[in-house]
């Protein structure tokens, strides 16, 4: 993955402003900054499969989101865009996985796909609602927050 990182935040840039699920997103915000934010995300990945704890992912990931919605990015594009992302991983793993036992692999990765699309599009219509509610990010600050003291 490392060696065709350039090459994956490219199709993912180009994916993301196809997609007509994150129309806003590809609006709002500068083609630079998608291209810079699609790098980085599989360096990111990168550094968490080689040990790299969640509390140095946290700050960055808090800082993007908090960015987006300053920008006017609706949440629920931010969170497409980020399943757009897990779905080029996919792709980019099952064509190098493919050569080695391609059968045995093929089956497990469409039972894990077809789960992680189903909470993808769980999450992006839940964050959608949450859009439509009209409650503000401090309402939700807390209700984490409750959550994990609970």
């Amino acid at each position: 993955m490392k060696s065709n990182s350039t090459v994956m935040s490219e199709g993912l840039v180009e994916k993301i402003r196809a997609s007509g699920k994150c129309r806003e997103l590809v609006f709002r915000v500068p083609e630079s900054e998608q291209r810079m934010y699609a790098s980085e995300i599989y360096q990111a990945l990168t550094e968490w499969l080689e040990g790299q704890p969640d509390s140095v992912l946290e700050p960055h990931y808090v800082a993007l989101g908090i960015r987006r919605a300053g920008q006017g990015v609706p949440a629920s594009q931010l969170c497409w865009a980020v399943s757009i992302a897990r779905e080029s991983l996919w792709d980019y793993t099952e064509q190098e996985c493919l050569h080695e036992e391609p059968v045995e692999f093929l089956g497990g990765v469409m039972v894990l796909r077809s789960l992680n699309g189903f909470f993808d599009r769980v999450l992006s219509f839940t964050l959608t609602g949450y859009e439509k509610a009209g409650e503000d990010g401090s309402a939700a600050v807390s209700f984490l927050a409750s959550r994990r003291s609970a």
